[in-house]
């Protein structure tokens, strides 16, 4: 059954204590906050300046009304912030980025981080891991823990979490073709360690959308990978409320080239499709729409940069309330991580990335960014050291603890300049969204009498679409293109590349992966498949395909094969076998 919404019959009322009402000014802000005051929602903290000045919680219009469409924080449709309180309720959760070599030396990684301030872990996978592939595969050679960390079945992920309780840690992983075995084996860990999986909290990126559209690391074609996405939906929101199935990626689309309003159109109206795929799976959009999380590039354009979050928000606010029926704050809420740009990090002068990474980070807190990670000075030459890695977090720490950023929500609201901005990133991407709506409409079937159906939703069949003829990436390559050219000509500068290129700077010692690496995960993993028993895993697998013949929700078949441990390459290979691999269609 189809159960999109139409939009004609999708307006909410407000549900959440009147959520979705115009603006009543400052005493219905002071409301809000009073009552978090109330309730211990507000730490216990100096907000005043750095000379001991007392600040207001927050800014704007002393009476009267407010433009409705920039409000007050906590309020609909929530330009200026998802909570009244804004940091002074809670400060952004400090997320870095780590993975490399074996699960070991990441988990060391992961507990200096935790012991240095570190408020949840992101998993950085290896190149054969994105790709669906053990490390003993032919494929895999030379790429084994390079770029993130080898994972090759459960025993690995319990490596990974040694001593780390996932019961009270949150994790990201940021993972799209093979992310729901992944997910699997990351659960039965949790199991292992005793914990009530129904209680996990964390994220898995499983954004397939954005790996056709920008980074290309797919296993099948867009049609299994989004029923296994909407499995994943479906056990999640049943089993494990708390824990997020989608965090949504514009990051990956940023970094290939787009505007920043090509960032936030394109990741939005993945976010549509997946709003779209719950509903057409029969889901409550209040229920299951909550789970959906994005993760945003924060550039170096500073108020650029601040005016696309701001936009975001309320464009999924409307789009969520007016387009698919939501009715509840939470399932308006865009909630999103952040990471700063690694494209804006150069190899020439690496000492000033450590300035542009302060300065995408501190748009992102002033743009409202849930959580953060901070990139590492030597990233674009090599996976950080333990030195740039400590940099990148007490950058975080410095902008948290000492600039006072977290006293006054949205501090920046009400500028000429940043409203200004956010209408025009804002009204940008809406012209996308029509874009890619009528790419949809015109490839869609129709019924007998004219009317177009569509399969999942109007939105998700544009997507399908403009992936198939080559939309996205085109537009994307053209955006690359031009500011190359801008580069070029030196109209865009860029100091230490056509700028300021004199310099003192000495060669950097970078972190280098062993070839040991790889040679020890792969003799480990022989170990492993040798002490198991492989006629179990193999009626294990079997079970998984015979259920993917069927409309069967595929989690808990996953799962059993993850317990056995049956391998990532195994799983997935067992599902390429059905259903094929994705070669992406040529384009000129």
């Amino acid at each position: 059954m189809n159960a999109y919404i139409d939009a004609d019959s999708s307006h909410g009322s407000g549900a959440d204590g009147g959520a979705t009402t115009p603006s009543t000014g400052r005493s219905a802000w002071q409301k809000r906050y009073d009552d978090a005051v109330a309730k211990g929602l507000v730490r216990d903290a100096d907000f005043t300046t750095l000379s001991g000045e007392e600040v207001d919680p927050v800014y704007g219009p002393t009476d009267g009304e407010v433009d409705p469409r920039i409000g007050w924080p906590g309020e609909y449709p929530y330009t200026r912030g998802l909570h009244s309180t804004g940091y002074r309720g809670r400060p952004w959760t400090i997320r870095q980025f780590a993975g490399f070599g074996n699960a070991k030396q990441t988990n060391e990684r992961y507990r200096m981080i935790l012991g240095r301030g570190g408020g949840g872990l992101s998993v950085a996978f290896d190149m054969p891991t994105l790709m669906g592939r053990d490390s003993d595969e032919e494929l895999s050679l030379g790429e084994v823990g390079h770029c993130g960390v080898a994972i090759d079945s459960v025993a690995d992920m319990e490596i990974l979490f040694d001593s780390i309780p996932l019961g009270d840690v949150t994790t990201s992983m940021t993972i799209s073709g093979p992310a729901v075995p992944v997910f699997c084996m990351y659960v039965v860990a949790a199991e292992r360690q005793g914990v009530d999986v129904g209680t996990l909290n964390g994220t898995l990126q499983t954004d397939i959308f954005k790996e056709y559209i920008a980074q290309k690391e797919w296993l099948f074609a867009p049609e299994p990978h989004l029923r296994l996405i909407g499995d994943l939906m479906e056990y999640t929101t049943e089993k494990m409320p708390a824990y997020k199935p989608l965090s949504v990626s514009g990051y990956h689309i940023r970094e290939a080239g787009a505007t920043a309003a090509q960032e936030l159109a394109y990741t939005l109206a993945d976010g549509f499709g997946y709003v779209e795929l719950g509903l057409s799976r029969g889901l409550d959009v209040n229920t299951f729409a909550p789970g959906l999380s994005f993760f945003f590039d924060a550039h170096v354009d500073f108020f650029e940069e601040i005016a696309k979050f701001r936009a975001a928000r309320r464009i999924w606010a409307r789009w969520m309330k007016e387009e698919y029926g939501a009715t509840s704050e939470k399932a308006m809420w865009m909630r999103f991580h952040t990471q700063t740009a690694g494209v804006s990090l150069t190899a020439q002068q690496p000492i000033n990335n450590v300035v542009r990474t302060a300065v995408e980070a501190l748009s992102a807190v002033l743009g409202g960014t849930n959580s953060l990670h901070t990139n590492a000075l030597d990233e674009t030459l090599a996976l950080p050291t333990d030195e740039s890695a400590e940099i990148a977090l007490r950058t975080q720490q410095v902008l948290m603890e000492e600039t006072g950023i977290t006293n006054v929500a949205d501090p920046l609201g009400g500028s000429w300049y940043v409203e200004a901005l956010t209408d025009k990133i804002e009204a940008e991407a809406e012209k996308i969204f029509a874009q890619i709506r009528d790419l949809g409409e015109a490839g869609a079937p129709r019924d007998e009498d004219g009317a177009v159906r569509h399969e999942v939703g109007p939105m998700t069949s544009g997507l399908l679409r403009g992936i198939e003829e080559a939309w996205f990436t085109g537009n994307i390559a053209d955006s690359s293109f031009r500011y190359q050219q801008a580069l070029e000509k030196g109209d865009k500068r860029i100091v230490g590349v056509n700028a300021h290129m004199e310099t003192n700077a000495k060669p950097l010692e970078i972190l280098r992966i062993s070839h040991e690496v790889e040679r020890d995960q792969v003799a480990s993993l022989k170990e492993r498949k040798a002490g198991r028993d492989g006629a179990v895993v193999q009626e294990n697998l079997d079970a998984l395909v015979a259920a993917a013949k069927t409309d069967a929700n595929l989690i808990e078949p996953m799962l059993e094969a993850a317990r056995a441990e049956a391998t990532l390459g195994e799983i997935c290979g067992a599902l390429k076998e059905l259903w094929g691999e994705y070669r992406e269609p040529a384009a000129f």
